[in-house]
C-alpha cells in the first residue's frame, strides 16, 4: 500500500485554482458572476454500442440528478496593491454541490468553499444565487451551505451501506467548468482508506470519470439516490485515470444533521485500540484473517461496560461485516454518541454479541502550537505517571505531525495545570495571543519537559 501511495498523488477535485483564477472587478454589489470561461480542447469520439447493452438505463437517474447538482464558485475579496481598499472579487476556484432539500440546503466539500468571502451557486437552469455557509467540518471535508429558494429539485439520501461492488453509478458535477456533466461507471471498491488526514477513512471507490470541478458533486445509483459526495481522485497528474473516491452518503448525511442540530460534528467512539488482523505483529496468533483485533479497552468506555476484552476480534457491527480498520471507522463515522451498536466479536473461537453504547469523542485544536488534544483517561494518566493532563491526538501542522507526539500528555499551559479540554479552552481564551506560550509535556516514559513557542 505504501509503495502504491508513493507512486500516486491523492488530489482533491475541486475548488482551488481549478483552471487558474481570474479577477473580476466591481465598484459595489452585486457580486453575481456570469461565467464565460473557455472550454478545454477535446476530440470527438463516435460511440456505436447498442443502447441498453449495459442492462442498465441511466436516463431517469441522470434527469433527476442534473437538476439537483449545482455549480459552486468560491470568491474572495481582493485588496488594492496601493492601499487597503477593496479592489474586487477574485474567483478562487469552482466545484459542485448537491441540493438535499427543496428549500435550498446544499451539501458540498469543505475544500470547495474554504476561505471564501462570497459563494455563488448556479443552478442547472442558469439561475444564480449567493449562498451562506451553515457549517463545515474540515476533518471530514463536508460543508453545508444554503441559498434562499423554494421548490427546488433535490436528491434524496440513499443508504450507502446497501451499495455493492459492481453496481452501476453516475457521477454528476461540473468538471473543468463543463456544467451538468454526467459520467457512468461501477463501484470498484468500498471502505477504501486513502491514508488522508481525515475522519472519513472509508471512501466509495468508482471508475466513473471524475475530474477537477467534480468536488462536492453527486455519486448516485440508478434509482437516482445520493450514495456519495465525490471528493478525491488518485492520480499522478491530478486528473482522472480510473480511480475516484466519494464520501459515503450515510457519513455525509450524519455530518449534515449534526451541523443543523448541534452546530458541529458529534463523533462517537467505542473506546478501544487495536488494528486490523492482517497488520498484526508477529507473535500474536489469531484464527482468522479478517476483522479488527482489540489490543486495549479504555477504562470507563462503552466497550468496557459492554464486556469487550483485549484479544477480541470485531467481525461485525449491526450486521455490517468488519474486515479491516476502514470498515470499522467508516461505520462508526455514520453514528453519533449514545447510539447503541450490536457488536459481534470472535472470542476463544466463538462468536459473541455485545451491545456497546458509543461515547462522545471530544477534541480541541491548540492552533498556537499546532496540536490537537482530547481528554485523557485514567489509564492514560497512569501510563504517563501523572495525575492530570490532556492527551495529544495528532499534529495539525506539518512540523508537529513530524514530531509524532500522539499519546503524549500536556499537564500545563503557561504554568496553569489543565485536567480536561474545557480547561485548555479557558486558558487559551484568556491569554494574550501575542505572548509566548509555554507547554509542559509528560512523555510516555514519564519524562517531563517544557517548551516555549514565541
Amino acid at each position: 500500500m505504501k509503495k502504491f501511495a508513493s507512486l500516486l498523488i491523492v488530489s482533491v477535485l475541486g475548488g482551488f485554482l481549478t483552471l487558474g483564477s481570474y479577477l473580476a472587478f466591481f465598484e459595489e454589489e452585486p457580486l453575481l458572476i456570469e461565467e464565460k470561461g473557455s472550454i478545454p480542447a477535446y476530440t470527438p469520439v463516435n460511440f456505436t454500442a447498442t443502447p441498453g447493452s449495459t442492462m442498465a438505463d441511466f436516463r431517469e437517474a441522470a434527469r433527476k440528478s442534473v437538476n439537483s447538482v449545482v455549480h459552486v464558485k468560491n470568491m474572495a475579496i481582493t485588496k488594492s496593491p496601493f492601499s487597503n481598499a477593496r479592489a474586487g472579487i477574485a474567483l478562487q476556484g469552482t466545484g459542485s454541490g448537491v441540493i438535499i432539500s427543496p428549500d435550498g440546503y446544499i451539501v458540498t466539500n469543505n475544500h470547495v468553499i474554504q476561505n471564501a468571502s462570497r459563494i455563488q451557486v448556479t443552478l442547472n437552469n442558469n439561475e444564480n444565487y449567493m449562498a451562506e455557509i451553515i457549517g463545515a467540518d474540515p476533518t471530514t471535508d463536508i460543508a453545508l451551505i444554503k441559498i434562499e429558494a423554494e421548490e427546488l429539485d433535490y436528491l434524496p439520501f440513499g443508504n450507502s451501506n446497501n451499495a455493492e461492488i459492481g453496481e452501476w453509478v453516475l457521477a454528476v458535477g461540473n468538471p473543468f467548468n463543463l456544467t451538468s456533466t454526467v459520467t457512468a461507471g461501477i463501484i470498484s471498491a468500498k471502505s477504501r482508506d486513502l491514508g488522508m488526514d481525515s475522519n472519513i477513512s472509508s471512501f466509495i471507490q468508482t471508475d466513473a470519470a471524475v475530474n477537477p470541478g467534480n468536488s462536492g458533486g453527486a455519486l448516485v445509483n440508478v434509482q437516482g439516490e445520493l450514495i456519495g459526495i465525490n471528493t478525491a481522485i488518485t492520480s499522478q497528474t491530478g486528473t482522472y485515470v480510473g480511480y475516484a473516491f466519494a464520501v459515503p452518503s450515510n457519513n455525509a448525511r450524519k455530518i449534515v444533521e449534526d451541523i443543523l442540530e448541534f452546530g458541529d460534528v458529534q463523533q462517537g467512539i467505542l473506546g478501544i485500540r487495536g488494528d486490523q488482523v492482517s497488520r498484526l505483529p508477529a507473535g500474536i496468533e489469531v484464527s482468522t484473517t479478517e476483522g479488527f483485533y482489540v489490543s486495549e479497552v479504555e477504562q470507563g468506555s462503552g466497550a468496557e461496560k459492554a464486556g469487550m476484552r483485549k484479544g477480541d476480534i470485531i467481525k461485525k457491527i449491526d450486521n455490517v461485516e468488519i474486515r479491516k480498520f476502514s470498515d470499522l471507522k467508516g461505520y462508526i463515522g455514520s453514528k453519533r454518541p449514545d447510539d447503541v451498536l450490536k457488536v459481534t466479536v470472535l472470542r476463544d473461537g466463538e462468536d459473541k454479541e455485545l451491545n456497546v453504547r458509543l461515547t462522545k469523542y471530544e477534541t480541541f485544536q491548540i492552533k498556537a502550537i499546532g496540536l490537537e488534544v482530547t481528554n485523557a483517561t485514567p489509564e492514560d494518566l497512569k501510563k504517563n505517571n501523572t495525575e492530570n493532563g490532556v492527551k495529544i491526538t495528532r499534529g495539525i501542522t506539518p512540523q508537529m505531525q513530524s514530531e509524532s507526539l500522539a499519546g503524549t500528555i500536556i499537564t500545563a499551559i503557561d504554568n496553569i495545570p489543565v485536567n480536561n479540554i474545557e480547561e485548555v479552552k479557558r486558558v487559551m481564551s484568556q491569554r494574550d495571543p501575542s505572548d509566548p506560550i509555554s507547554v509542559t509535556f509528560v512523555a510516555p516514559n514519564g519524562e517531563k519537559q517544557k517548551y516555549v513557542w514565541r
